[in-house]
């Protein structure tokens, strides 16, 4: 029993053909699900939220300390999927390293992270729909806009406790539909739409910035509260690791292995390309929206770049905007909803998950189980859980995940340095070193109660895999 925990999947530097996806992407295909992903809740919700009631104006400092420790992260994720072209990202990675249970533990962490994060970006894009509907003189029921318990004030002035996140629940079953169709045409509408939302921040940038006001930025990192996370330093920090939400692009990039054309090129090619362009964008849009609006009204605020363009009485431009990141949420969650089925996929191919998680539908080749669980979970915490909840649980999975990437990178050169390396992380172990100190870093300034949600999670995980997956692994079964 205790040896089983610690074998590995062999490591094969040919494409996984098993899965019987199309293979269609190719690397401006993967940048722009990337960049899809990434430019999303992280820059048009979060940022408002980190900087409102962590950082202040230093948020800007918060994206840059997220920026290098996922660059370290990222260029170790290069350096495995130019060795292991397979789906499943982080947990694919840790199977061939570091052995069947750490494969499971970040597996399973990554379904907490691509589920929780659909739906922290399905909780922002209600926000900004129900601004752009009001702009066209339609108003949903409060009582429809935010979590149970939540005061909500109604036309008549009356204060009620709202019912549920309702536009939250139909934007992630609308992706998944869109998703069940089929790949190739799911990617070319995330382009058309990437496009568009690219467009947008840019618009967003150019013209707020001459309605910036310098002693918004006075002072520029707030003195600490007293309380640990609540600005200074730790605020940074802190805010740094809700951040580490924002940077979720590049590891949905390595989940979609099995759908690429030429994944040993390709996967590293795209998780470069869009660290080095959202990374600029995050620092650079953060520094306007903290410059055009107190730090102060934004601790609350699911849409602070709709309340940017209202500051800068940008009028005409409003509901344009407010149009065009609505329309783009809908790559962040087509990313983040990939990314959950096709780690279900892949585990349930290794036999840890029932192996109805990687049928696929005859007609489209779309794991049709995997995305229909995917959509019933994360539209029930997206209904019901608060966003900076949301945020904070999704920072912890993807910093984990991070760290085992990290760690598997020097595992596998130990064990196994003969194998053709596409991509290799220069300056031998400093790299791995770095990301995994960084990121443990930013970890440890995460509150306490997150922790304790993430360690009820891989409880619960270790014991569906001891009572299930241990017994049905194909690696077990292939010895038997």
């Amino acid at each position: 029993m205790i040896t089983s925990l610690w074998r590995t999947k062999p490591v094969s530097p040919e494409a996984d053909t098993k899965g019987g996806l199309r293979r269609v992407l190719g690397p401006w295909q993967l940048i722009a699900l990337g960049v899809g992903v990434t430019i999303g809740a992280g820059l048009f919700s979060l940022t408002g939220v980190a900087a409102g009631q962590n950082a202040g104006p230093a948020v800007a400092i918060s994206f840059m300390v997220a920026a290098i420790a996922c660059g370290f992260a990222g260029l170790c994720y290069s350096e495995l999927a130019g060795m292991i072209p397979s789906g499943g990202s982080a947990y694919s990675y840790a199977y061939a390293s570091m052995g069947e249970l750490v494969a499971w533990i970040i597996g399973w962490d990554l379904v907490l992270e691509y589920t929780v994060g659909a739906a922290t970006v399905a909780a922002s894009w209600s926000g900004y729909v129900a601004s752009l509907l009001a702009g066209w003189g339609i108003n949903i029921d409060p009582r429809l806009l935010a979590t149970p318990m939540t005061p909500v004030t109604l036309p008549d002035g009356s204060v009620v406790n709202a019912w549920f996140n309702a536009p939250a629940v139909f934007g992630i079953w609308i992706v998944s539909a869109l998703l069940m169709r089929g790949m190739s045409e799911s990617a070319r509408v995330n382009a058309v739409i990437v496009a568009i939302k690219v467009t947008i921040v840019a618009l967003v940038i150019v013209l707020c910035a001459p309605h910036i006001r310098l002693e918004r930025y006075h002072p520029f990192l707030p003195a600490n509260t007293g309380e640990f996370g609540h600005f200074g330093v730790s605020g940074v920090m802190r805010a740094a690791g809700m951040a580490f939400f924002a940077y979720l692009g590049f590891d949905i990039i390595s989940t979609a292995a099995q759908d690429s054309r030429n994944p040993r090129r390709d996967i590293p090619l795209g998780i470069i390309g869009t660290l080095i362009i959202c990374s600029l964008t995050y620092v650079t849009f953060s520094l306007v929206l903290t410059g055009v609006v107190d730090y102060r009204s934004m601790a609350n605020d699911p849409s602070p770049v709709a309340t940017a363009i209202d500051v800068a009485h940008i009028s005409w431009l409003s509901s344009f905007v407010k149009l065009g990141i609505t329309a783009g949420y809908i790559s962040v969650l087509f990313g983040l909803l990939l990314g959950q089925a096709r780690v279900f996929m892949a585990m349930s191919q290794d036999g840890l998950l029932p192996g109805a998680f990687a049928k696929l539908n005859q007609r489209t080749r779309t794991p049709w189980t995997s995305h229909v669980i995917s959509a019933l979970t994360s539209s029930l915490l997206a209904a019901v859980l608060p966003i900076a909840e949301l945020g904070n649980m999704t920072s912890i999975g993807t910093l984990l995940a991070f760290v085992i990437v990290c760690v598997g990178v020097m595992f596998l050169r130990h064990r196994a340095p003969e194998l053709p390396r596409r991509f290799r992380v220069p300056g031998g172990a400093i790299i791995p070193v770095l990301g995994i100190l960084s990121c443990g870093a930013v970890m440890v300034s995460l509150d306490i109660l997150t922790w304790l949600r993430l360690v009820v999670w891989l409880a619960v995980g270790l014991v569906v895999y001891f009572f299930y997956g241990i017994r049905h692994s194909r690696l077990a079964m292939s010895k038997r």
